[in-house]
């Protein structure tokens, strides 16, 4: 899987190798602190001389099986194959723009580089500390708007990958009867619902969709409240959906654990959450994974500062690059030779450009 970019200084491609780093489910580590510090190291060609890759999580941290873990992966396969250094940093409960700014700061004067923000609530902090260390390279996961000549903007088509869910939700329902659950009620998340709804309502106009935000904001838990994730999911088990997908990061797994319960069918979010050792005991009621490759942007990003030509301005991934996708891995799925059809059909139709999703 590779993303292209568009608005970059320099026209680069995420490789098809970034895509198949697997993540690693661990459980999230304390609030604030680092759970990996490595000493410094040089390229082989004594180019890079860092200390090494920084990585500053988003909330619900490492363990959530979803977004987060997803960055690590591509943090752990860059460390990995370049022979480099690097920490990655728990956020805090109910943490504020000063302490994002103090976390990234702290990385830069350690002399990591590049240094990560996984999340789009680490806006301002990457735009502030950029200012201040303009020799770094800085990444930001999920925001396009800061286009410094030091930061790579990486964002996603998240409503293409979501629209596939759709047609898989609504090919896959036996009572014509489906739910979305969006971990807080922001822009970004109505992306993943809008190509949802589109993708299901492709397949049957008349089809019934439940939809459910867990919270307005991210402080408020959205994004890392499996209890919150639960509750919505029995909420519209109840009301009659039998295929309920979550865009909600740690709250998903709530979502997942729900649905097995109630033995219907969950479509994963941002990795292949079949895959996910710390969901085994669910996954034979995960239908499928809408795919966004975190990894791979956390990856080539390492990759050109350890190269020397780092990326800047925005990186954006989509169905066409790879960037994101559809995970097939259940092989109840791959057994369902109509569901299948119709998702490879709607992917086909995406990228040829005969279908325009929505972001709204």
């Amino acid at each position: 899987m590779r993303l292209l970019s568009r608005k970059t200084s320099r026209r680069t491609k995420f490789s098809q190798a970034a895509v198949t780093v697997a993540v690693v489910a661990l459980a999230a580590a304390g609030c604030g602190k680092s759970s990996t510090d490595s000493t410094s190291t040089s390229s082989k060609d004594g180019k890079y001389t860092a200390k090494g890759i920084g990585l500053a999580y988003d909330i619900g941290g490492k363990g959530d099986q979803s977004f987060n873990d997803a960055a690590y992966s591509g943090f752990k396969k860059a460390q990995g194959e370049f022979k480099i250094g690097g920490r990655d940093i728990e956020p805090q409960d109910g943490e504020s723009d000063a302490d994002k700014i103090q976390r990234l700061e702290t990385l830069a004067k350690a002399g990591y580089n590049p240094i990560i923000g996984v999340g789009f609530s680490y806006a301002p902090a990457v735009k502030q500390v950029a200012v201040k260390y303009q020799k770094i390279t800085f990444g930001i996961i999920d925001d396009d708007t800061i286009q410094a000549k030091n930061v790579a903007d990486m964002v996603f088509h998240e409503e293409q990958s979501s629209y596939l869910a759709g047609v898989a939700a609504a090919k896959a329902t036996k009572k014509n009867h489906i739910g979305f659950i969006g971990g807080v009620d922001i822009p970004l998340i109505h992306k993943f619902e809008a190509g949802f709804k589109q993708g299901a309502q492709s397949v049957n106009p008349k089809i019934k969709i439940e939809s459910q935000y867990l919270t307005q904001t991210p402080q408020e838990g959205g994004f890392s409240s499996p209890d919150k994730g639960e509750n919505a999911a029995n909420g519209q088990i109840e009301a009659g959906a039998d295929v309920i997908y979550a865009a909600a990061g740690l709250s998903g797994q709530g979502v997942i654990k729900s649905a097995a319960a109630h033995k219907v069918w969950v479509i994963g979010v941002d990795s292949d959450q079949y895959k996910q050792a710390a969901l085994a005991k669910y996954k034979a009621y995960i239908l499928g994974s809408a795919l966004k490759n975190v990894g791979g942007a956390v990856y080539e990003l390492a990759n050109s500062v350890y190269e020397g030509k780092p990326l800047s301005g925005e990186v954006r991934g989509d169905l066409k690059s790879g960037g994101v996708g559809f995970a097939d891995s259940n092989p109840k799925y791959q057994a369902m030779k109509d569901v299948v059809a119709a998702v490879d059909k709607a992917k086909q139709d995406i990228v040829n450009g005969k279908v325009t999703v929505n972001t709204k």
